[in-house]
């Protein structure tokens, strides 16, 4: 008798499992918890065999019958129907391990194992909305330039030009992983060269005359905000790091009897360790900043938990507070500042200045310096910097 939608439903379970046959070898099994599994028994060169075709209700009765009329089909055709259903899910497995989304996580977490968390994220964020959404179920090996072109180009229509290009570079590092795995044959985000707009070139704000610096110098003096904020605002320009090596400094990484800050490789955005020398204007910040947080990790730790780092809105919004406005300076402004004076005021020689802006530098030979290249120099460089900044400060 032939199984009715009715008779599947009202089938009740047992002490063991049963089945209730519906026809052409379908029958439906009944599990003693209850489920009820469709099964197609056939003969396939002689042997018996069963094909596993889903669990009712989630595959109807319907269903049933037209994946046993596709298997009677690829038997008529001496393909198994059960090996045939293993390959497909071969299939499927491998191109969801091939899929863009698939390789590009794979990528990910192994570059993260050197990035900072938060740029690792960022990286996973934008690549979440603005490529996974798009072509992430594809195949790497089946998508198209076009295709690639058409998601960069949606970055590109909302004005982030910057965004589009960075994009591309990170595909660019997947496709390129993807080759290396053999998963693709080759990095086609090298066939778009030119297809996306150039982004403007923009710089850090910066205060850079010298009677705007002297001004700028006597302000944070004068700020009245916490003493943390002001401390940090008095040594970034005499140690001009980067904005988030300044407040993830900690008490550890200074040596008073060297006059050194040491930061390593970690926090730097090149990750190679960075020698700071301490002049002895910078030592004296230090001292006094230590009798407020010098029992803490970080030099300038947050005004809301002592356990985690300044803000990297503390000293933008104390800019803010001394009508400082944005177009006017940043904390990386600093960096600017002291790249331009050193060298067209004080005319310090420019491998000087950007070692000790933790730039990439290279001798004639292509060789990158090390971090103590020149240390002497740039210790002897950065009192004579401390000491311009006090004469600027002085004057009207």
């Amino acid at each position: 008798m032939a199984l009715t939608d009715v008779l599947i439903r009202k089938a009740e379970p047992r002490e063991k499992a049963y089945r209730i046959s519906d026809s052409r070898g379908l029958y439906i099994e009944v599990q003693p918890n209850g489920s009820k599994y469709w099964r197609l028994k056939y003969r396939y060169h002689g042997k018996e065999k069963r094909l596993a075709i889903g669990v009712y209700p989630g595959v109807s009765l319907k269903q049933a019958r037209d994946a046993t009329e596709d298997a009677k089909k690829q038997l008529g055709l001496d393909v198994d129907p059960s090996l045939a259903k293993k390959i497909k899910k071969a299939e499927r497995q491998v191109a969801i391990e091939n899929s863009l989304e698939s390789i590009a996580k794979e990528w990910h977490q192994q570059q993260a194992k050197s990035w900072s968390e938060g740029y690792s994220n960022k990286v996973l964020r934008s690549l979440e909305h603005n490529l996974f959404p798009f072509l992430g179920s594809l195949p790497i090996s089946d998508i198209t330039p076009p295709q690639l072109l058409s998601v960069f180009r949606k970055v590109e229509a909302r004005g982030a030009v910057e965004s589009a290009h960075r994009l591309k570079q990170t595909t660019g590092q997947i496709y390129r992983y993807g080759v290396a795995t053999g998963r693709t044959e080759r990095d086609i985000t090298q066939d778009l060269k030119g297809a996306i707009a150039t982004p403007k070139k923009q710089h850090f704000p910066a205060i850079t005359d010298p009677a705007g610096v002297g001004k700028l110098l006597r302000m944070i003096d004068g700020y009245e905000g916490t003493a943390t904020v002001r401390a940090a605002m008095k040594l970034a320009p005499l140690v001009f790091v980067r904005p988030k090596e300044l407040r993830c400094a900690e008490w550890s990484e200074v040596n008073f009897d060297t006059a050194e800050w040491r930061i390593p490789g970690e926090k730097m955005k090149m990750k190679e360790d960075h020698i700071v020398p301490l002049s002895i204007q910078a030592i004296e910040i230090l001292r006094e900043q230590q009798c407020l947080t010098g029992q803490r990790d970080y030099i300038f730790p947050s005004a809301r938990s002592p356990r985690r780092p300044m803000s990297d809105n503390a000293i933008l919004s104390a800019f803010r507070n001394m009508g400082i406005s944005k177009q006017e300076m940043t904390g990386h402004g600093f960096r600017a500042m002291a790249r331009t004076l050193l060298d067209e005021v004080l005319e310090e020689r420019v491998e000087h200045i950007e070692h000790q802006l933790a730039h990439e530098v290279k001798d004639a030979l292509g060789r990158a310096y090390n971090r103590t290249k020149h240390l002497p120099q740039r210790k002897a460089m950065m009192q004579r910097w401390a000491d311009y900044l006090d004469g600027l400060r002085v004057k009207t």
